[in-house]
């Protein structure tokens, strides 16, 4: 596979090396949040609540995302958002009671999940679309992901440094991880430079400006609603509250716990590769519904089992399954409406999802303290086999143009 589809411009490849570099930074940080607010004395309650204010947070500013680049374009706000990510990381290596950090968790772009939750995504996402020619968007979203992916991982096994750096430094936890939201801040200024370089498209064919929702408004609204339940189910086992999960049953290390996700993000890699030959036979839809299944029953299995190296084997099979619907999910969406739609439609498709997300972690923290069953995890599940058969029945005949000729087996047939 080459490194960037033969149609992608300039914009695409600057776009996916800073997913890579922003990547990094929340590989790490998804990992040390819940550990650096155990150590600052929180409780699991606490430690959901201030998760879910990222979440929360972020869907509120890409409710605007839209708007923002019919305004400004993209290059502007993109630098805006990287502004944030520095202040961010600045707030939490200088703050540490709880009603400061809840505000920076709200108005910042921490993100606890594996995935990228931020206002970046919907920016990226529709620049994404226009740097790339109809046949080769699907690819390009792919590389997008598996960069984030791949990058996400090498930025998980940064979150092993406060015991290892702790062992020989003498440094407390505390101090390591504020160091670590340091680093978090110095990223932001480099994603920066990179959107500094960004250029706006030029409209093609005609008139192709950023424009609210008009003749896709119905399928989006439809597909943002089936969205926000499997995001609502994600949000219960985001990255940091299954690392709090591990954290609090198990008592695995953060050594570990980077180890753990680490070949977690390798596997989901690995998913993306697959996703574009998937998709090219049987089509986005069902890609999206019939490798998310299998990942879905993994979930529900895990609170039955009590031994460890039982459920990190499950975690990982999901992780191989899980993630080839993210970037055929989002190829789907622009692919249905007019490139005018775009920035509309990544905005109300992401803001529900985060939303929706962004309840799931106050539930989890709560149920954490109950009890050691995973019932984050059994939820979870359940909610999202309900997703998937949705999906496949509301929208299996809706097609985008690239496969509207019959596929191969319905040829056969």
């Amino acid at each position: 596979m080459h490194l960037f589809p033969a149609t992608a411009d300039a914009n695409a490849k600057r776009l996916i090396y800073a997913r890579a570099l922003r990547a990094v930074a929340d590989g790490y940080v998804s990992i040390l949040l819940p550990a650096y607010l155990l150590a600052l004395g929180l409780d699991a309650f606490e430690v959901g609540v201030l998760t879910a204010a990222t979440l929360l947070g972020s869907a509120s500013l890409t409710l605007f995302a839209g708007l923002v680049t019919a305004r400004f374009g993209h290059r502007r706000p993109l630098l805006a958002a990287a502004g944030l990510m520095v202040a961010t990381g600045l707030g939490f290596a200088g703050l540490q009671a709880f009603w400061p950090l809840l505000l920076i968790a709200f108005v910042g772009t921490i993100n606890p999940s594996t995935g990228d939750v931020s206002v970046f995504l919907p920016l990226e996402q529709s620049l994404l679309a226009q740097s790339v020619s109809d046949k080769d968007r699907t690819a390009l979203f792919v590389r997008y992901s598996l960069a984030g992916s791949l990058m996400g991982a090498a930025g998980t096994l940064l979150a092993a440094l406060p015991d290892i750096v702790g062992g020989w430094s003498g440094a407390t936890l505390l101090q390591i991880i504020q160091g670590m939201f340091l680093l978090y801040a110095a990223i932001g200024l480099a994603s920066a430079m990179i959107y500094r370089r960004v250029e706006e498209p030029l409209p093609v064919l005609g008139d192709t400006r950023s424009e609210p929702l008009g003749p896709s408004r119905k399928i989006v609204y439809r597909l943002a609603a089936l969205f926000s339940i499997d995001a609502f189910a994600g949000g219960l086992i985001v990255q940091s509250m299954l690392a709090l999960w591990l954290f609090q049953v198990f008592g695995m290390s953060l050594t570990a716990a980077a180890t753990l996700f680490f070949w977690s993000n390798l596997l989901s890699a690995a998913s993306y590769l697959a996703a574009v030959p998937i998709a090219n036979r049987i089509g986005l839809i069902r890609t999206m519904v019939f490798t998310h299944l299998p990942s879905s029953l993994c979930l529900v299995a895990i609170p039955f089992v009590s031994s460890l190296p039982v459920v990190i084997g499950l975690l990982l099979l999901r992780s191989l399954l899980s993630q080839m619907d993210v970037p055929t999910r989002n190829s789907y969406v622009m692919a249905v409406v007019t490139p005018g739609e775009r920035p509309a439609a990544a905005s109300l498709t992401s803001v529900p999802r985060s939303l929706a997300s962004g309840i799931g972690p106050v539930i989890s923290g709560y149920l954490i303290m109950l009890s050691g069953f995973g019932w984050l995890l059994l939820i979870a599940g359940v909610l999202k086999i309900g997703y998937d058969l949705a999906l496949l029945a509301m929208f299996s005949h809706v097609r985008p143009p690239e496969e509207r000729e019959p596929m191969p087996t319905e040829r056969r047939a």
